[in-house]
């Protein structure tokens, strides 16, 4: 890579994720996709829904020997990340990766010490980091005073293609961890304090996933300012629809909520544009009077102009190649990825244990 010329990027992982960055990099000059790598077919479906002829490869290996990358994009499952990201960063690549950034603690602080040693930038997908509306309803939360309350869920009925999705998802992660991270990153935001304890329930609802795993969770998180917060996660077949879809905070001063109509209705769970849309945000005041009469009325936010998925994972590649080329320290940023996972394996311990987990 030298000035004037693309980032030459190896596209690893061809499915719902890394289709959507690769076709960023598609349309972004800056980029040059060098090749795709899967196991499957979704690397040919992807050339034709690009239309396009870039270099296929069925191992991660030869496909970074062969291409000579510059930087690589990992959208596997999560317990091949540490993996190929060692390899890619010991190859001179900068990084971008899906969340979780590993499928342990350790993981991460592995690959995080390589970035380092290397001299190259990692950078993590955390797509609500990149959202507008997501971005403002934090905003709007920490109006509210303290404590807070954040309640906060995404249940899948995932069938077809997306149960096969899950099924391998849940080889190495659970539901509340692997959707967990978010908004365990997005309570923090929110809090600016510091966790001081989680603890969790789940269920194993299902045969076909191993009998130490379980597909549906929920975890309750304390903060050292008072705050709490809890996150419920399923996937299969037999998840419920009825108020799969909760985004809502309050505290002392009112309350914001996520009010998505269209993305909460029934038959949406499994859509991922839906996972991330807010179409509009409530904001409730509890000012009152001497009747105990509320002086002000609810506020409605439109962000019915909000961006799609794919618009939101182009945002995410235009910051990393901010990240390449302006030198930015994301020493921020994979502190806040590592915190958060570190946050949800404790989740994990806490459902396996039954005991409330001390950060």
């Amino acid at each position: 890579m030298t000035k004037n010329k693309p980032i030459r990027i190896l596209v690893v992982g061809c499915g719902n994720m890394g289709a959507s960055h690769a076709t960023a990099y598609h349309h972004m000059p800056e980029f040059e996709i060098c090749g795709l790598v899967s196991r499957g077919e979704s690397k040919l479906k992807l050339n034709q829904a690009l239309k396009a002829a870039y270099p296929l490869f069925e191992d991660f290996d030869k496909a970074l020997a062969d291409s000579s990358p510059d930087a690589v994009c990992i959208s596997t499952y999560p317990d091949t990340h540490e993996d190929f990201a060692i390899k890619a960063l010991e190859a001179g690549c900068h990084i971008f990766i899906e969340k979780p950034l590993a499928d342990t603690v350790l993981g991460c602080e592995r690959i995080i010490s390589k970035a380092k040693k290397t001299d190259k930038k990692v950078v993590v997908g955390y797509i609500l980091r990149h959202h507008p509306s997501w971005i403002r309803f934090i905003e709007e939360a920490q109006k509210m005073g303290k404590p807070l309350v954040m309640r906060m869920n995404l249940n899948q009925q995932s069938h077809g293609y997306m149960w096969d999705v899950h099924r391998n998802l849940m080889k190495s992660l659970s539901p509340i961890v692997d959707c967990g991270v978010h908004y365990i990153d997005v309570m923090c935001q929110m809090t600016r304090s510091k966790p001081v304890s989680v603890s969790a329930i789940g269920a194993r609802l299902t045969p076909d996933i191993a009998t130490d795993n379980y597909n549906y969770g929920q975890l309750q998180l304390r903060f050292e300012d008072g705050s709490v917060g809890w996150y419920e996660a399923a996937w299969g077949p037999m998840v419920s629809e009825t108020a799969f879809f909760i985004k809502d905070v309050f505290g002392p001063k009112g309350a914001v909520s996520i009010t998505a109509k269209d993305a909460g209705a029934s038959g949406k769970s499994d859509h991922v544009d839906s996972h991330t849309k807010t179409e509009s945000i409530r904001v409730h005041h509890a000012d009152i009077d001497s009747k105990n009469e509320f002086t002000k009325p609810d506020e409605w936010i439109d962000m019915t102009d909000e961006p799609g998925h794919q618009e939101l994972c182009d945002r995410e590649q235009a910051y990393f190649l901010k990240a390449i080329v302006e030198d930015v320290d994301l020493t921020d940023h994979l502190d806040d990825a590592t915190n958060s996972l570190k946050i949800a394996f404790a989740c994990d311990e806490s459902v396996k244990t039954g005991e409330t987990v001390k950060l």
